[in-house]
């Protein structure tokens, strides 16, 4: 890599120390973090006194075209006529071969699946390149730090552009692990002209979303968050409020699944005022966020211990337990273990003014959390994490549709939310 003119946080990176469990680099597209972080890692690799060594980015095609090849500047341009790509039972990786005659096996694989830790299991690791690691499915980011444990010199890396504050990747491990924090902007890349940096600075000025996040590196809750105006200080509840201010009426169950997807079941309440006016509260959330639990494993957790539970904690049974229709294996375990189920209402055949399908039940629920008609009641064991993160992250795309992702939870609400409002007349 000689003949590059760095930055001067680029040099501060590549040259510091390795003491830190994981070296955290946050912030903006463009900002330079990443041929930084690539560098750094091709230098860890010649000093390393392991063997084996992983880049994971959501994909195995993003973390060999983001960090193995890199424009240019990735590990097998900076290993050049020292290396070459090989592969062996554990898979495709770059072959290296140093001057004290020892070799590195730098394999890339994709992490953003929930099965994509089984690609890893087994095998024994010196450090891990975490490409944009909030995209990483969390199962996968446990495995590759619990795969080196027994290493000589263990260290790992992680990039990522600003996530939104919600997302579990900082509470989980940054929060968790020893990190050491460096977070990046568009003033810290050289190769970015004075003249085109104004222009990225004009650009993003004119759009408060890009200029906290494409600017100044900030975490920002995305564009399009579709239930945006839900506020964690106003619709979470620390504890089922007493019968003086609320009666309960009715209580019943919701969820949503798959066989690779995560699982998620909701308990309701459905409650009176003291001026006869209804409220829904989601008083408890088993929430399996997918991998290697078969169907009737996760049915026999919720029978014999979710639904228990929260029969317990409103005080009465259920007036029924209600399964999307597509997931038909949870269905079937559930009714086997003797719990009666019927198939939840996913607004397939809803139209209402110009909204049709899956906008409808949305826009009741947005309703809801607008008029102060639902509220999550926070939970020991079954608390309120999962949905947490998904309000944050749920969004339409360009073209005002939901994106199919980090909505399990979310189409779990919207089911225990249909039935609340057409049973009590607030459709």
């Amino acid at each position: 890599m000689s003949g590059i003119v760095w930055g001067k946080k680029q040099r501060d990176l590549i040259a510091a120390p390795y003491v830190h469990t994981i070296d955290w680099l946050e912030g903006t597209p463009r900002s330079g973090k990443t041929t930084a972080g690539i560098a750094r890692y091709a230098r860890h690799l010649i000093h390393s006194r392991d063997t084996n060594h992983l880049v994971t980015a959501y994909s195995s095609e993003q973390a060999y075209r983001l960090i193995m090849d890199g424009d240019g500047f990735g590990l097998i341009h900076t290993f050049r006529g020292c290396s070459r790509v090989a592969h062996d039972d554990e898979g495709a990786h770059l072959l290296i071969y140093m001057p004290d005659g020892t070799i590195r096996k730098v394999y890339w694989k994709g992490g953003g699946k929930a099965d994509s830790h089984k690609s890893i299991t087994g095998m024994s690791l010196g450090s891990v390149y975490f490409c944009e690691i909030n995209l990483l499915h969390m199962s996968m980011i446990q495995e590759c730090l619990r795969r080196t444990y027994a290493a000589q010199d263990r260290w790992h890396i992680a990039d990522l552009n600003p996530p939104p504050p919600q997302d579990p990747v900082i509470k989980e491990v940054l929060e968790i692990q020893d990190c050491s924090f460096t977070h990046w902007t568009v003033e810290d890349n050289p190769i970015i002209t004075p003249k085109r940096r104004e222009e990225i600075r004009i650009a993003c000025s004119k759009s408060p979303f890009l200029w906290k996040r494409d600017w100044l590196g900030e975490r920002v809750i995305p564009q399009g968050v579709i239930y945006w105006m839900f506020d964690v200080n106003k619709h979470i509840l620390r504890q089922i409020p007493g019968r003086d201010e609320l009666i309960p009426v009715e209580m019943y169950f919701a969820g949503d699944g798959g066989a690779t997807d995560a699982t998620s079941i909701g308990c309701y309440l459905v409650c009176m005022t003291k001026e006869r006016r209804h409220r829904l509260l989601r008083i408890g959330n088993w929430y399996y966020d997918g991998g290697q639990m078969a169907m009737s494993d996760q049915a026999r957790r919720i029978v014999g211990d979710f639904i228990p539970t929260m029969r317990s904690k409103a005080g009465m049974r259920e007036s029924c337990v209600m399964i999307d229709p597509a997931c038909k294996a949870l269905r079937l375990e559930i009714d086997k273990l003797g719990i009666t189920t019927t198939t939840a209402d996913n607004n397939g055949h809803d139209i209402k003014g110009t909204s049709k399908g899956i906008k409808v039940g949305i826009e009741e629920l947005q309703s809801s959390m607008n008029d102060g008609r639902f509220f999550l009641v926070d939970d020991p064991r079954y608390g309120v994490e999962a949905a947490i993160k998904e309000l944050g992250l749920y969004c339409v795309d360009d073209n005002g549709n939901p994106v199919d992702a980090y909505n399990h939870a979310m189409d779990e609400m919207r089911y225990g939310h249909n039935y609340f409002a057409k049973t009590y007349g607030i459709w």
